[in-house]
């Protein structure tokens, strides 16, 4: 490799490296924005969740065969791109195959086991392909997908299949020049690979200078490639391939059917049942619930972010299957999208300026809310931990007690714990009449 393609390559690596650490840094300060929570205890356990849950994807398995395909995708995606460290040092250096002679009977193994793995993301991408576009499974047919999201799944996919090929083609050039002795690929006689080597018949009765520049123009795209890849994941709910491990290590550690409550609210009643209790300077809370996306936690937000859209949140909701307005994966998109909104909004303008916008009602309606019946199915079937029940709860209570805006039905049962201490419509004293005809 000469010195302009080194210079050239140096270059692409740091403007890639740049832009990704921007916008990496812009979405963690749009994550905290969101409220401070405390996440920190218990260590052990989120390790644990996050060996787990994150890189074992311990909730796929509930579908065994589907939890294997994505397994592969995933853990061959990530695997295969250690090797890039070798691409990125050759590129620097202007060497070939870098590790070869370190690791020696070593370095074939591993490459064999890369292309395997190569091979299988290949496959299971297409297998994927074909579930998205001709099955037409319905969680990937649901209108919160139209547009952006439906297609950004198929770019990502395709973008895999064509890095993998990329990978066994520049393998295949690349041992063919090595058996011809040709140039620089002769210094470290690799051997063949196990799955490369069948693609030497469509090379063979090409000219060395033609499979030399086969070869570098498929090393070229592979590393312009994942440099690409790297800095569309910000864009795409492929961010979940890095968030899922903090997002798995901060998961909550509590039954999933523990709702927070607001001690506030708890003390009002608490006070109300016990006058003597009641602070005489006791300050009122600034605001009930969650009108913006800045209301929420910053967990809240970081779930957003780390939604990987596949849609089983939504199909286990029994408001979703049927037929009410609300999908739990929207108010997770929904969120993402508001808190994106915002943090652009403060990058430009130093600080937030109000556009007139907020993620209750303009972007998450009422009738979406209400019609959450609390059963924490999405929380239970989500594969990386994320809770939009959590977000539904503290808009509901910006709705309710913020705007007053609730159901009739509901404000009766409000009045009845307001006035009575029970959703009933019986007063504390009548309460207990109905054991006085078993005194008999």
């Amino acid at each position: 490799m000469n010195y302009l393609q080194q210079i050239l390559f140096l270059l692409l690596s740091a403007i890639a490296v740049w832009l990704f650490s921007r916008n990496a840094m812009q979405i963690r300060k749009n994550i905290l924005l969101g409220r401070d929570e405390d996440y920190s205890g218990n260590k052990a356990e989120r390790w644990k969740n996050m060996l787990l849950i994150a890189f074992g994807q311990k909730k796929m398995f509930r579908n065994p065969v589907v939890a294997i395909l994505h397994l592969v995708v995933y853990a061959g995606f990530v695997i295969i791109n250690l090797e890039v460290l070798e691409i990125a040092l050759d590129g620097i250096f202007g060497t070939h195959r870098m590790f070869a002679p370190i690791l020696g009977r070593l370095y074939p193994w591993l490459i064999n086991s890369f292309e395997l793995l190569a091979f299988g993301v290949l496959l299971f991408c297409v297998i994927f392909l074909i579930r998205r576009n001709v099955l037409k499974l319905r969680r990937f047919m649901s209108h919160d997908l139209d547009g952006w999201p439906r297609s950004d799944a198929n770019y990502i996919l395709i973008t895999e299949i064509v890095l993998m090929a990329l990978f066994l083609t520049m393998n295949a050039t690349d041992t063919l020049l090595q058996e011809r002795g040709y140039s620089h690929y002769a210094e470290h006689v690799t051997g063949n690979f196990v799955l490369s080597n069948l693609l030497h018949p469509l090379f063979a009765n090409l000219d060395n200078s033609t499979i030399a520049g086969l070869e570098r123009t498929a090393w070229w795209l592979h590393i312009v490639g994942i440099f690409a890849f790297l800095n569309y994941l910000p864009y795409s709910k492929h961010l979940h391939i890095l968030l899922a491990f903090p997002n798995a290590y901060y998961t909550r550690l509590l039954p999933k059917g523990i709702i927070k409550n607001m001690p506030s609210i708890q003390n009002e009643v608490l006070y109300a049942m016990q006058p003597e209790l009641a602070p005489t300077d006791a300050a009122p809370p600034e605001k009930f619930g969650a009108k913006d996306a800045t209301d929420l936690s910053w967990r809240n937000l970081l779930d957003a972010y780390s939604c990987t859209e596949c849609g089983r949140c939504s199909a286990a909701c029994p408001a979703t299957t049927t037929g009410k307005k609300l999908s739990p994966r929207k108010i997770m998109m929904d969120t993402r999208d508001r808190i994106t909104e915002i943090g652009e909004n403060i990058r430009i303008n130093g600080e937030f300026k109000d556009d007139s916008k907020t993620l209750l009602h303009d972007y998450i309606t009422a009738e979406e809310l209400r019609a959450c019946t609390t059963c924490s199915a999405c929380v239970e079937e989500c594969p990386v931990s994320i809770s939009p029940l959590e977000i539904i709860i503290e808009m509901r209570r910006s709705l309710v007690m913020e705007e007053s805006n609730a159901p009739q039905e509901w404000n009766a049962m409000f009045g009845n714990v307001e006035n009575n201490f029970a959703p009933w419509k019986f007063s504390p004293e009548d309460r207990d009449r109905w054991t006085e005809d078993l005194k008999a």
